[in-house]
Protein backbone atom coordinates (compact mmCIF):
# COMPACT_ATOMS: atom_id res chain seq x y z
CA UNK A 1 0.00 0.00 0.00
CA UNK A 2 1.49 3.31 -1.10
CA UNK A 3 -0.03 5.74 1.36
CA UNK A 4 1.24 8.79 -0.49
CA UNK A 5 -0.90 7.79 -3.51
CA UNK A 6 -4.03 7.82 -1.34
CA UNK A 7 -2.96 11.18 0.09
CA UNK A 8 -2.27 12.62 -3.34
CA UNK A 9 -5.44 11.38 -5.02
CA UNK A 10 -7.78 12.36 -2.18
CA UNK A 11 -5.84 15.47 -1.17
CA UNK A 12 -5.54 14.45 2.48
CA UNK A 13 -2.76 13.96 5.00
CA UNK A 14 -2.76 10.54 6.73
CA UNK A 15 -1.61 10.81 10.33
CA UNK A 16 -2.01 7.09 11.10
CA UNK A 17 -3.37 3.94 9.44
CA UNK A 18 -4.49 0.70 11.11
CA UNK A 19 -6.08 -2.43 9.60
CA UNK A 20 -9.48 -3.16 11.12
CA UNK A 21 -11.95 -5.89 10.07
CA UNK A 22 -10.93 -5.99 6.44
CA UNK A 23 -10.58 -2.20 6.02
CA UNK A 24 -8.16 0.49 7.16
CA UNK A 25 -8.92 3.00 9.89
CA UNK A 26 -7.30 6.30 8.98
CA UNK A 27 -6.70 9.37 11.10
CA UNK A 28 -6.37 12.29 8.69
CA UNK A 29 -6.30 16.07 8.70
CA UNK A 30 -9.95 15.90 7.53
CA UNK A 31 -11.11 13.56 10.29
CA UNK A 32 -11.34 9.78 10.68
CA UNK A 33 -11.81 7.84 7.48
CA UNK A 34 -12.39 4.27 6.29
CA UNK A 35 -10.14 3.12 3.45
CA UNK A 36 -11.33 0.00 1.66
CA UNK A 37 -10.02 -2.00 -1.27
CA UNK A 38 -12.97 -3.17 -3.37
CA UNK A 39 -13.05 -6.38 -5.38
CA UNK A 40 -15.29 -5.15 -8.18
CA UNK A 41 -14.88 -2.69 -11.01
CA UNK A 42 -15.40 1.04 -11.35
CA UNK A 43 -18.72 0.69 -13.20
CA UNK A 44 -20.27 -1.23 -10.31
CA UNK A 45 -18.78 1.27 -7.89
CA UNK A 46 -20.56 4.08 -9.73
CA UNK A 47 -23.85 2.22 -9.12
CA UNK A 48 -23.07 1.98 -5.37
CA UNK A 49 -21.89 5.59 -5.20
CA UNK A 50 -25.00 6.79 -7.04
CA UNK A 51 -27.25 4.77 -4.71
CA UNK A 52 -25.69 6.39 -1.64
CA UNK A 53 -25.98 9.87 -3.13
CA UNK A 54 -29.64 9.15 -3.98
CA UNK A 55 -30.36 8.21 -0.36
CA UNK A 56 -28.63 11.36 0.87
CA UNK A 57 -30.65 13.52 -1.52
CA UNK A 58 -33.85 11.94 -0.17
CA UNK A 59 -32.99 12.77 3.43
CA UNK A 60 -31.60 9.37 4.45
CA UNK A 61 -28.35 10.80 5.78
CA UNK A 62 -26.94 8.32 8.32
CA UNK A 63 -24.67 6.42 5.95
CA UNK A 64 -20.93 6.16 5.27
CA UNK A 65 -20.72 8.82 2.57
CA UNK A 66 -17.88 8.48 0.06
CA UNK A 67 -15.14 11.09 -0.25
CA UNK A 68 -14.33 12.22 -3.79
CA UNK A 69 -10.80 12.41 -5.16
CA UNK A 70 -9.27 15.48 -6.79
CA UNK A 71 -10.95 14.47 -10.08
CA UNK A 72 -14.38 14.32 -8.37
CA UNK A 73 -14.39 10.50 -8.56
CA UNK A 74 -15.30 8.22 -5.59
CA UNK A 75 -12.13 6.11 -5.73
CA UNK A 76 -8.35 5.96 -5.98
CA UNK A 77 -6.28 3.53 -8.04
CA UNK A 78 -3.10 2.21 -6.43
CA UNK A 79 -1.10 -0.54 -8.18
CA UNK A 80 -4.21 -1.40 -10.23
CA UNK A 81 -6.25 -1.87 -7.03
CA UNK A 82 -9.34 0.29 -6.48
CA UNK A 83 -9.85 1.96 -3.09
CA UNK A 84 -12.73 3.94 -1.66
CA UNK A 85 -12.51 6.46 1.15
CA UNK A 86 -15.54 7.08 3.33
CA UNK A 87 -16.49 8.60 6.65
CA UNK A 88 -15.57 6.45 9.64
CA UNK A 89 -18.70 5.87 11.68
CA UNK A 90 -17.94 5.62 15.40
CA UNK A 91 -20.23 3.51 17.58
CA UNK A 92 -21.29 0.00 18.45
CA UNK A 93 -22.80 -2.73 16.31
CA UNK A 94 -26.56 -3.16 16.47
CA UNK A 95 -27.55 -5.87 18.97
CA UNK A 96 -30.23 -8.18 17.57
CA UNK A 97 -30.80 -9.57 21.08
CA UNK A 98 -31.97 -6.12 22.19
CA UNK A 99 -35.62 -5.27 21.40
CA UNK A 100 -34.99 -1.52 21.25
CA UNK A 101 -32.14 -1.99 18.76
CA UNK A 102 -34.37 -4.31 16.76
CA UNK A 103 -37.14 -1.74 16.49
CA UNK A 104 -34.73 1.05 15.47
CA UNK A 105 -33.06 -1.18 12.87
CA UNK A 106 -36.43 -2.21 11.43
CA UNK A 107 -37.71 1.36 11.24
CA UNK A 108 -34.47 2.31 9.52
CA UNK A 109 -34.84 -0.49 6.95
CA UNK A 110 -38.38 0.66 6.14
CA UNK A 111 -37.25 4.28 5.74
CA UNK A 112 -34.27 3.29 3.59
CA UNK A 113 -36.55 1.35 1.24
CA UNK A 114 -38.75 4.42 0.80
CA UNK A 115 -35.74 6.70 0.24
CA UNK A 116 -34.34 4.32 -2.40
CA UNK A 117 -37.29 4.87 -4.76
CA UNK A 118 -36.70 6.76 -7.99
CA UNK A 119 -33.01 5.87 -8.29
CA UNK A 120 -31.59 6.44 -11.77
CA UNK A 121 -28.06 4.99 -11.81
CA UNK A 122 -25.31 7.16 -13.37
CA UNK A 123 -24.80 6.69 -17.12
CA UNK A 124 -21.27 5.35 -16.60
CA UNK A 125 -22.44 2.71 -14.09
CA UNK A 126 -23.25 -0.95 -14.52
CA UNK A 127 -26.77 -1.80 -13.37
CA UNK A 128 -26.72 -4.31 -10.52
CA UNK A 129 -30.00 -6.22 -10.33
CA UNK A 130 -31.47 -9.54 -9.21
CA UNK A 131 -35.02 -8.67 -10.27
CA UNK A 132 -36.66 -11.68 -11.92
CA UNK A 133 -33.73 -13.98 -11.22
CA UNK A 134 -34.81 -15.83 -8.08
CA UNK A 135 -36.77 -18.71 -9.69
CA UNK A 136 -33.63 -19.52 -11.70
CA UNK A 137 -31.27 -18.97 -8.77
CA UNK A 138 -33.32 -21.20 -6.48
CA UNK A 139 -33.50 -23.98 -9.05
CA UNK A 140 -29.77 -23.77 -9.72
CA UNK A 141 -28.86 -23.80 -6.03
CA UNK A 142 -31.17 -26.68 -5.16
CA UNK A 143 -29.74 -28.77 -8.01
CA UNK A 144 -26.21 -27.94 -6.83
CA UNK A 145 -26.99 -29.66 -3.51
CA UNK A 146 -27.09 -32.98 -5.41
CA UNK A 147 -23.87 -32.13 -7.24
CA UNK A 148 -22.10 -31.42 -3.96
CA UNK A 149 -23.46 -34.66 -2.49
CA UNK A 150 -21.93 -36.51 -5.44
CA UNK A 151 -18.59 -34.75 -4.84
CA UNK A 152 -18.80 -35.77 -1.20
CA UNK A 153 -19.45 -39.44 -2.01
CA UNK A 154 -16.38 -39.59 -4.26
CA UNK A 155 -14.05 -38.44 -1.49
CA UNK A 156 -11.84 -41.23 -0.18
CA UNK A 157 -11.28 -39.55 3.17
CA UNK A 158 -14.40 -37.85 4.41
CA UNK A 159 -14.33 -35.05 6.99
CA UNK A 160 -16.81 -34.24 9.77
CA UNK A 161 -18.29 -31.64 7.41
CA UNK A 162 -18.89 -34.34 4.76
CA UNK A 163 -20.74 -36.57 7.22
CA UNK A 164 -22.81 -33.65 8.52
CA UNK A 165 -23.66 -32.64 4.94
CA UNK A 166 -24.65 -36.17 3.88
CA UNK A 167 -26.87 -36.47 6.96
CA UNK A 168 -28.75 -33.21 6.35
CA UNK A 169 -28.79 -32.58 2.60
CA UNK A 170 -32.16 -34.21 1.84
CA UNK A 171 -33.89 -32.08 4.49
CA UNK A 172 -32.64 -28.85 2.90
CA UNK A 173 -33.27 -30.07 -0.63
CA UNK A 174 -36.93 -30.69 0.28
CA UNK A 175 -37.42 -27.24 1.80
CA UNK A 176 -35.60 -25.75 -1.20
CA UNK A 177 -38.15 -27.40 -3.52
CA UNK A 178 -40.99 -26.19 -1.26
CA UNK A 179 -39.60 -22.67 -1.47
CA UNK A 180 -39.42 -22.82 -5.27
CA UNK A 181 -43.03 -24.02 -5.48
CA UNK A 182 -44.19 -21.18 -3.20
CA UNK A 183 -42.30 -18.56 -5.20
CA UNK A 184 -43.67 -19.94 -8.48
CA UNK A 185 -47.23 -19.73 -7.09
CA UNK A 186 -46.72 -16.10 -6.02
CA UNK A 187 -46.96 -12.78 -7.87
CA UNK A 188 -43.16 -12.62 -7.91
CA UNK A 189 -42.74 -11.42 -11.50
CA UNK A 190 -45.46 -8.76 -11.15
CA UNK A 191 -43.76 -7.46 -7.99
CA UNK A 192 -40.46 -7.35 -9.87
CA UNK A 193 -42.12 -5.27 -12.57
CA UNK A 194 -43.48 -2.85 -9.96
CA UNK A 195 -40.04 -2.56 -8.36
CA UNK A 196 -38.53 -1.88 -11.78
CA UNK A 197 -41.05 0.88 -12.33
CA UNK A 198 -40.49 2.52 -8.94
CA UNK A 199 -36.70 2.22 -9.43
CA UNK A 200 -35.88 1.21 -5.87
CA UNK A 201 -32.96 -0.83 -4.56
CA UNK A 202 -31.90 -2.95 -1.58
CA UNK A 203 -28.85 -2.85 0.67
CA UNK A 204 -28.47 -6.65 0.28
CA UNK A 205 -26.39 -7.08 3.45
CA UNK A 206 -28.55 -5.41 6.09
CA UNK A 207 -27.22 -7.05 9.24
CA UNK A 208 -25.83 -6.16 12.65
CA UNK A 209 -22.20 -5.46 11.67
CA UNK A 210 -23.34 -2.98 9.01
CA UNK A 211 -25.64 -1.15 11.45
CA UNK A 212 -23.66 1.16 13.72
CA UNK A 213 -25.31 2.95 16.63
CA UNK A 214 -23.43 6.13 17.47
CA UNK A 215 -23.04 8.06 20.72
CA UNK A 216 -26.08 10.13 19.68
CA UNK A 217 -28.10 6.86 19.51
CA UNK A 218 -28.65 7.36 15.77
CA UNK A 219 -28.37 4.22 13.66
CA UNK A 220 -25.99 4.43 10.70
CA UNK A 221 -25.91 2.05 7.74
CA UNK A 222 -22.51 1.17 6.24
CA UNK A 223 -21.08 -1.08 3.52
CA UNK A 224 -23.37 -0.74 0.51
CA UNK A 225 -21.05 -2.84 -1.68
CA UNK A 226 -23.74 -5.44 -2.42
CA UNK A 227 -26.64 -3.04 -3.04
CA UNK A 228 -28.69 -3.69 -6.16
CA UNK A 229 -32.14 -3.50 -7.68
CA UNK A 230 -34.14 -6.05 -5.74
CA UNK A 231 -37.53 -6.63 -4.12
CA UNK A 232 -37.72 -4.95 -0.73
CA UNK A 233 -38.87 -8.25 0.83
CA UNK A 234 -35.44 -9.68 0.01
CA UNK A 235 -33.80 -7.22 2.41
CA UNK A 236 -36.58 -7.84 4.92
CA UNK A 237 -36.26 -11.64 4.70
CA UNK A 238 -32.47 -11.57 4.93
CA UNK A 239 -32.68 -9.27 7.94
CA UNK A 240 -35.37 -11.44 9.57
CA UNK A 241 -33.24 -14.57 9.20
CA UNK A 242 -30.25 -12.84 10.81
CA UNK A 243 -32.51 -11.77 13.70
CA UNK A 244 -34.44 -15.00 14.16
CA UNK A 245 -31.44 -17.32 14.28
CA UNK A 246 -30.33 -15.27 17.31
CA UNK A 247 -33.83 -15.40 18.85
CA UNK A 248 -34.39 -19.18 18.57
CA UNK A 249 -36.78 -18.72 15.64
CA UNK A 250 -39.44 -17.26 17.94
CA UNK A 251 -42.39 -16.03 15.85
CA UNK A 252 -42.84 -13.20 18.38
CA UNK A 253 -39.76 -11.41 17.01
CA UNK A 254 -40.83 -11.96 13.43
CA UNK A 255 -44.14 -10.31 14.29
CA UNK A 256 -42.34 -7.45 16.04
CA UNK A 257 -40.22 -6.77 12.95
CA UNK A 258 -43.09 -7.03 10.45
CA UNK A 259 -45.44 -4.90 12.59
CA UNK A 260 -42.75 -2.24 13.02
CA UNK A 261 -41.95 -2.26 9.29
CA UNK A 262 -45.62 -2.02 8.34
CA UNK A 263 -46.16 1.12 10.43
CA UNK A 264 -43.75 2.97 8.12
CA UNK A 265 -43.74 1.09 4.82
CA UNK A 266 -46.71 -1.34 4.72
CA UNK A 267 -46.29 -4.61 2.86
CA UNK A 268 -48.80 -5.54 0.15
CA UNK A 269 -50.76 -8.75 0.69
CA UNK A 270 -49.03 -10.47 -2.25
CA UNK A 271 -45.58 -9.68 -0.83
CA UNK A 272 -46.09 -12.04 2.11
CA UNK A 273 -45.94 -15.08 -0.16
CA UNK A 274 -42.62 -14.00 -1.65
CA UNK A 275 -41.35 -13.22 1.85
CA UNK A 276 -42.42 -16.73 2.91
CA UNK A 277 -40.50 -18.28 -0.01
CA UNK A 278 -37.34 -16.32 0.85
CA UNK A 279 -37.57 -17.23 4.55
CA UNK A 280 -37.99 -20.90 3.69
CA UNK A 281 -35.22 -21.15 1.12
CA UNK A 282 -32.04 -22.83 2.58
CA UNK A 283 -29.70 -20.05 1.48
CA UNK A 284 -27.43 -20.32 4.52
CA UNK A 285 -27.03 -24.09 4.05
CA UNK A 286 -26.30 -23.75 0.33
CA UNK A 287 -23.74 -21.00 0.98
CA UNK A 288 -21.84 -23.02 3.59
CA UNK A 289 -21.72 -26.12 1.39
CA UNK A 290 -20.74 -24.08 -1.66
CA UNK A 291 -17.90 -22.46 0.26
CA UNK A 292 -16.68 -25.83 1.47
CA UNK A 293 -16.90 -27.88 -1.74
CA UNK A 294 -15.76 -25.13 -4.10
CA UNK A 295 -13.13 -23.65 -1.77
CA UNK A 296 -14.41 -20.12 -2.03
CA UNK A 297 -12.96 -19.07 1.31
CA UNK A 298 -9.97 -20.02 3.39
CA UNK A 299 -11.79 -21.02 6.58
CA UNK A 300 -10.61 -24.26 8.14
CA UNK A 301 -12.88 -27.28 7.86
CA UNK A 302 -13.41 -27.31 11.65
CA UNK A 303 -14.93 -23.80 11.58
CA UNK A 304 -17.18 -24.68 8.65
CA UNK A 305 -18.26 -27.92 10.30
CA UNK A 306 -19.15 -26.02 13.48
CA UNK A 307 -21.30 -23.60 11.46
CA UNK A 308 -23.02 -26.43 9.60
CA UNK A 309 -23.74 -28.37 12.80
CA UNK A 310 -25.12 -25.21 14.43
CA UNK A 311 -27.40 -24.68 11.43
CA UNK A 312 -28.58 -28.30 11.52
CA UNK A 313 -29.31 -28.00 15.24
CA UNK A 314 -31.86 -25.28 14.40
CA UNK A 315 -34.04 -27.58 12.29
CA UNK A 316 -36.73 -28.29 14.88
CA UNK A 317 -37.09 -24.62 15.89
CA UNK A 318 -37.06 -23.59 12.22
CA UNK A 319 -39.82 -26.06 11.30
CA UNK A 320 -41.95 -24.81 14.20
CA UNK A 321 -41.42 -21.21 13.08
CA UNK A 322 -42.41 -21.99 9.48
CA UNK A 323 -45.67 -23.59 10.60
CA UNK A 324 -46.45 -20.60 12.82
CA UNK A 325 -45.60 -18.17 10.02
CA UNK A 326 -48.01 -19.98 7.69
CA UNK A 327 -50.85 -19.65 10.22
CA UNK A 328 -50.09 -16.07 11.21
CA UNK A 329 -49.79 -14.75 7.65
CA UNK A 330 -52.30 -17.09 5.93
CA UNK A 331 -49.84 -18.92 3.72
CA UNK A 332 -50.83 -22.28 2.24
CA UNK A 333 -48.67 -24.74 0.35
Amino acid sequence: MREFEIERQFDIHIESMKPKKGVYFLKTNKGNRCLKRINYGVQKLYFVYGAKEHLLSNGFENIDKYDLNTEEEPYAVVNEDIYTLSQWIEGRECDFHNDEDLIVATENLALMSIASKGYEPPENSKLKTDLGRWPHLMEKRVSSLDKMKSMCRKRHRKTDFDFEYMKSMEFYKKIGIRSMDILNSSNYMELCQLTEEEKSFCHHDYTYHNLIIGDDNNLNVIDFDYCKRELRVYDLSNYLIKVLKRRDWDIKYCNLVIDTYNKINPLKEEEYRVLFAFLLFPQRYWRLANRYYYNEISWGTAALHKKLKSLNDEQELFNKFIEEFKKTYNQNE
